[in-house]
């Protein structure tokens, strides 16, 4: 039976690009959803639309930040929402990214679009405890400056002692000044030793499959590369069968993956 969603209140927006906006939710009343790691997402209910999966992209105590591209009826729903506004919440659902696996090791994040939302809370962590880790990078592809997300973020983040980012674009307009090119060209500026590294990746599919062969071309081993895959998500419980990969249910089983069991299902074209 699937748990009626949680009323959350919207306690700030903020505008990412043109289509994508971050919402910052608190719990509309006395009931709030269990805490959510990094890579975990929530069915997001826009009251009389509909719901879809989003995955959680700030964690704050009992407040959480959803990242919304406006895409479709429901998120363009949700995209249109306002301080005030109310939203319904379920989850946490799916596995997380696991930082923990990559202690003593060097961490790479490499995201493409909006695919930098769910790892945001990976360098939130990393950042805040860099402790158990060795380098820190943080590499980001988008189609042009105009989509890059969190660039306020991003910008403080090179500017910090420690972390290596680098933001690639597709397009490049006069007044920009980072790379340009596919995200896998930042590669050979990140500070990583390959047989001592952890990898966390997501973007568009295609992204995902260029930079997993790439590292595993430099000798990461593929279950130290880990992934988020999409699939249409409905019941997020695992008994719907619509996010079904082969013999995954990417809601439950899902969606952070090590590229040694998603990369057997990703290279057939029919899944």
């Amino acid at each position: 039976m699937t748990a009626p969603p949680v009323p959350y209140r919207v306690v700030r927006r903020r505008p990412e690009t043109a289509d994508t906006i971050t919402l910052r939710l608190s719990p509309a009343g006395p009931d709030a959803l269990p805490a959510f790691a990094p890579g975990q997402f929530a069915m997001m209910y826009a009251f009389g639309v509909g719901e879809i999966p989003v995955s959680v992209s700030g964690i704050h105590g009992p407040s959480l930040e959803h990242t919304v591209r406006a895409v479709g009826a429901t998120s363009g729903a949700l995209h249109a929402l306002l301080p005030g506004d109310r939203v319904g919440l379920r989850g946490p659902f799916g596995t997380g990214w696991e930082l923990e696996r990559a202690a003593g090791q060097d961490v790479l994040v490499v995201a493409g679009g909006i695919g930098l939302a769910p790892l945001r809370p990976v360098m939130v962590a990393a950042l805040a405890d860099p402790g158990p880790y060795r380098r820190l990078n943080l590499l980001v592809g988008a189609r042009s400056p105009d989509d890059v997300v969190f660039h306020e973020q991003l910008r403080h983040w090179a500017h910090r002692r420690g972390p290596h980012v680098a933001v690639t674009v597709d397009r490049a307009g006069r007044d920009w000044h980072g790379g340009v090119g596919v995200v896998t060209t930042l590669l050979n500026g990140a500070r990583f030793q390959p047989d001592r590294t952890t990898a966390f990746v997501c973007g568009p599919e295609v992204m995902i499959r260029a930079v997993a062969r790439e590292l595993l071309h430099r000798g990461l081993p593929a279950e130290r590369i880990r992934v988020s895959l999409e699939r249409n998500m409905r019941c997020a419980t695992g008994h719907c069968g619509h996010c079904q990969l082969g013999p995954v249910l990417l809601c439950r089983d899902g969606p952070v993956l090590g590229y040694d069991r998603a990369e057997p299902l990703l290279i057939v074209r029919e899944l």
